[in-house]
């Protein structure tokens, strides 16, 4: 399987930027995708997650109200609409595929490294203030 992860780039405070994160092949199952980021200097952090069938969201309480995350079944994409951008927001954004809920069951993990399988390449969000 591979994530491609594509959207990132330098924007001033109080921008948006779309993120985008590519699945293939297409027939590769999976049951939910997440977004991390990593600042420089700093571990790296859940962001915001999605249940691929029911479409469950789940955030980091910094980025509730700013960024939205979305599937779209037919591209096997999953976005992430990152809005009023701020300059604590830089990072490189990571995409992660979780293959099963069979193991590491429970909503807890969509919010976890450990819950995550696949890891796309990162791609840069750079916030100027």
């Amino acid at each position: 399987v591979q994530l491609q992860a594509s959207g990132g780039g330098s924007v001033q405070a109080g921008g948006s930027l779309r993120l985008s994160c590519a699945v293939s092949p297409p027939t590769f199952a999976f049951v939910g995708v997440g977004w991390f980021r990593q600042a420089p200097g700093k571990e790296r952090e859940f962001v915001a997650g999605i249940k691929w069938r029911e479409g469950t969201r789940y955030y980091t309480d910094s980025v509730k109200g700013r960024f939205t995350i979305s599937r779209d079944a037919n591209k096997n994409t999953v976005s992430l609409q990152m809005n009023t951008l701020k300059s604590e927001d830089t990072a490189v954004y990571y995409c992660a595929l979780r293959q099963t809920d069979r193991v590491l069951s429970g909503s807890y993990y969509y919010t976890t490294e450990v819950g995550y399988d696949y890891w796309g390449q990162g791609t840069l969000v750079t916030v100027s203030s």
